[in-house]
Order: structure tokens, then sequence, then C-alpha cells
């Protein structure tokens, strides 16, 4: 799902010098109570509790694994909750972009490793999901520094849907495992497919072996 900076870059619009002094001081305390934001923390504050609801042992908390079904199913509807809120009040933050995209990570990850540490999961799979985000991640980072601008897609999103889908059927119980597999292997390739499109968006910067023209950027 794209983060209001991806959908700011995108849009060619220019992204506000960062402040100094004690202007930094009130950029970064006051976005911590706007309302997008409460529903951001939410959902990352929802992560101890999925992964307690999957850890601990089932006869402990009945029913444990339907609660950790819903804390997952809630904590993904509000990655599309937040970012329409942002943007319908006026409120889109550079801390909210970024907290946006660490917890729909944190989330899956958290999900992922619960998931192996009970044998319901393949780690190679899980490692192809984690090694995806930290290359994009820092493919991104490079391309800020470097004033390059990555268009985002809708790979992105059917990416993080996929994997929502198919992490919360393991999650839920009882599921049959070939519908599990079919998710999974869906989720695989929508995740590779949108990796490699990042990267072949930015190859000309990556292997130009040197910076490229202004009209270069637009073009890519």
């Amino acid at each position: 799902m794209t983060s209001a900076v991806y959908e700011t870059l995108r849009s060619g619009r220019q992204a506000t010098p960062p402040p100094t002094g004690a202007r930094i001081i009130a950029a970064v305390s006051s976005p911590l109570l706007n309302a997008p934001l409460a529903v951001t923390w939410s959902r990352i504050l929802a992560i101890p509790v999925l992964m307690v609801l999957l850890l601990v042992d089932q006869d402990s908390i009945p029913g444990g694994r339907w609660l950790a079904f819903g804390v997952f199913v809630a904590a993904v509807l509000t990655d599309w909750v937040d970012g329409r809120m942002a943007r319908s009040l006026g409120q889109v933050t550079v801390l909210g972009s970024f907290l946006d995209s660490l917890a729909d990570k944190l989330l899956v990850s958290a999900a992922l490793v619960a998931l192996i540490e009970l044998g319901e999961m393949s780690a190679w799979a899980a490692l192809i999901i984690i090694a995806r985000e930290f290359a994009v991640t820092g493919l991104r980072l490079v391309a800020v520094a470097e004033d390059l601008v990555i268009p985002s897609s809708n790979l992105g999103r059917w990416k993080m849907a996929s994997q929502s889908l198919a992490l919360a059927w393991i999650i839920a119980p009882g599921g049959p495992s070939a519908v599990e597999d079919v998710l999974l292997w869906v989720a695989l390739f929508l995740t590779i497919l949108s990796g490699v499109y990042y990267f072949l968006m930015a190859r000309k910067r990556l292997f130009a072996g040197g910076a490229p023209r202004p009209k270069e950027l637009k073009r890519l």
C-alpha cells in the first residue's frame, strides 16, 4: 500500500524543506496527537498482542487463534483507514508516512516470525518476503538521497493485499491447506514481481555510472 511520501513524489510536488531550530520540536511533537497517527500507532501496538495470541499455549487462551486472526485483520484494515483519514483531514505528515510504512513491515514480519516458530510457515518463504522489504527500502533511501523519483504502482498494493490474505488464512484455524498453498504462492509471486519492478524503475540511476540528466529522471 502506497505511503503518502510516495504519492507526493509521484505527483511531482516538491517536499517542504526540513525545519530547523525550534521548529523541529513542533514538527516532531505536534503530529503525534492527530487522529490518523493514533490509528497508525494502534497498528503498531497490535503487534505484541498478535504475537502473544499466536505463541502462547492455546489451552490457556480459549479461542486464542481466532482472536489472533481478528487482531491481524483489524490491524491490516487500519492501514487503509489511517491513509484515507490523513488525506481527508489534511493531516499527512512525514512522521505519519514513516510510521505507516514501518507498521506494515513490522506487522507482516511479526506474523511471519510467529508462524515460523509454530512450524506453520516455511523459513525460505518468509525470507523472500522480508528480503524484498529490506531491498526496496534500501533502494528508496538511495533514490531519495539522489533526488530520484521511483514511481509507485498497483503492484505494491497487490503485494500487500496478497501477503495479508495469505497470512490471515494461515492464522485462521482449520483452513484447507491447498488454499493456503495457493495464496502463499500468489503472495510470493507478487512480492518478487513488485520488488523487480522497483529495481527496474531505478536501473538508470543505479547502473549509469554517473548522475543522469534531468530529462532522464523524468522519463524514468
